[in-house]
């Protein structure tokens, strides 16, 4: 651990800066606060909006509160960040954030709404480019919740930088970021309305469709030889999808086919709309093709998703999402398909999402999204690993590993080709939740690092007829997705 030192501008604080300092303390950085005054100017704009929308996030991590406490630390720190947008000569290393290439939020909120609402956070040291993020938003109309969204990524961002510098590791980007003209924000309202405007009239005309407002579709196909894995065209990959039909009064998602004792089987969430909650069910794959009706076989007091079924050591488990309920639960199947049992708690106190098994060189990975405080549950990747599957899970020493709306959340199983080389599907999120997936080849995974190459999206086809697909598995020749809406 390291210590810190926090430059604070007295009459700009925000809840976010607050949520940092309470961070990098729970992580064990030793921690001092230094408060300056008049360096930089009272947002107006975007509390005049923050205000209108008060009922819309009341708790916005971008609202106004009192600076942080001065504090005093012991000796040199070892970094500064500067959360003042002045100087902080004579104390570097300096680490800053940009909010889409400004270091003040107000200005950056209108940056973001001028680039169609597609923000990048850029942490500097010493004014060089370190670190990117890319986070979710999980309301594009209503300002105060996209703002929380930016401010809670950029609290992992500096929370991620602040990680690889103690650990020797924050390096500068390969692709250097030149820092942006800074304006001062003051066209905020100008921009607001407008994109408010046009926001809410979208959301109407869905309402109007007569479309189920919260849907998803799961579809399914036999195929031979190259799928859509390996293509990445639904134009160019073979026969149609068919969809799983279902009765108007539920939904299936989160597809996963598994292969047991020469069988074929469909585990999905199943949500109806009565419930209120996802479900795992299951459905057997007929030689012909086609899909029995799904049927319940794992519910819990809270919400499940994901049904990640595999084999081991002659048992079959499942790993199915359970974030709300802060714990990451293996089950095995004890009567497989119908009967499931708590085997072990792998995480608790944590709300991890979409966590995906591979095993490699006989070590346990998990690697998926956490929502950290109030940030999205879609945009920060994290890694966990054990030597035996029921544990102990340790997190990765570089946690979180990135903060990306299209390249962090998996949308389906490891994809481990003849040759070694191992593909994750990953969700894009960058225009809505369940708006897209992409591929990405896993290039480093060790106790040291993680990466992934550039994602390489599902481009849209005939095979499959809506545009966005969300999950993606295939075991010999069942190949199933899934899509929103």
């Amino acid at each position: 651990m390291i210590t810190i030192l926090i430059i604070v501008e007295t009459s700009t604080a925000r809840a976010w800066q607050a949520e940092l300092f309470a961070r990098l303390g729970a992580a064990g950085h030793r921690i001092a606060v230094r408060q300056v005054n008049g360096a930089g100017r009272r947002s107006q704009a975007l509390d005049f909006v923050l205000g209108l929308e008060q009922a819309r996030a009341p708790g916005s991590l971008a609202r106004a509160s009192a600076p942080l406490a001065e504090r005093v630390g012991d000796g040199k720190p070892d970094l500064t960040i500067d959360l003042s947008g002045c100087s902080a000569e004579g104390h570097a290393p300096v680490l800053t954030v940009d909010f889409d290439g400004q270091r003040d939020l107000q200005a950056g909120l209108a940056a973001m709404l001028a680039g169609g609402a597609r923000p990048v956070l850029t942490a500097r040291l010493n004014g060089v480019a370190v670190a990117e993020g890319r986070p979710m938003l999980g309301d594009r109309i209503w300002l105060s919740r996209a703002a929380s969204d930016l401010c809670a990524g950029a609290v992992t961002l500096l929370e991620s930088a602040v990680t690889r510098f103690a650990a020797g590791k924050l390096l500068p980007l390969a692709a250097p970021v030149a820092a942006a003209p800074q304006r001062h924000g003051g066209d905020l309202l100008r921009r607001y309305l407008p994109h408010l405007i046009a926001g809410l009239g979208r959301r109407a005309a869905r309402r109007l469709s007569g479309k189920r407002p919260f849907y998803w579709r799961t579809a399914h196909r036999l195929i031979e030889g190259p799928g859509l894995a390996e293509t990445l065209r639904q134009s160019e990959s073979g026969p149609p999808f068919v969809e799983l039909a279902d009765d108007g009064q539920r939904f299936y998602a989160d597809p996963f086919v598994f292969e047991w004792q020469e069988r074929l089987y469909l585990f999905v969430e199943e949500y109806p709309y009565a419930l209120g909650r996802g479900i795992i069910s299951v459905a057997e794959c007929r030689a012909d093709g086609s899909i029995e009706t799904p049927r319940p076989v794992l519910e819990a007091p809270h919400h499940l998703s994901y049904p990640q079924v595999f084999a081991h050591d002659g048992e079959v488990y499942m790993i199915p999402e359970s974030s709300c309920s802060n714990e990451l639960v293996l089950y095995r199947a004890e009567q497989f398909p119908h009967n499931w049992v708590r085997e072990a708690v792998l995480v608790a106190g944590r709300k991890l999402n979409d966590m995906t098994l591979l095993v490699r060189d006989d070590r346990f990975w998990l690697i998926g999204t956490e929502q950290r405080g109030q940030g999205s549950a879609s945009d920060t990747m994290v890694a966990y690993s054990a030597r035996a599957l029921a544990g102990p899970w340790a997190p990765h020493r570089l946690n979180p590993i990135l903060i990306d709306r299209g390249a962090a959340r998996p949308g389906g199983p490891f994809i481990v080709n003849p040759d070694g080389r191992t593909f994750l599907p990953l969700q894009d999120g960058t225009e809505t939740y369940g708006g897209g997936l992409g591929i990405a080849e896993l290039l480093v995974l060790s106790d040291d690092d993680v990466q992934f190459g550039p994602v390489q999206p599902v481009v849209p086809g005939t095979a499959w007829a809506p545009t966005g697909i969300h999950t993606l598995s295939r075991v010999g020749r069942l190949e199933v997705v899934d899509s929103c809406g």
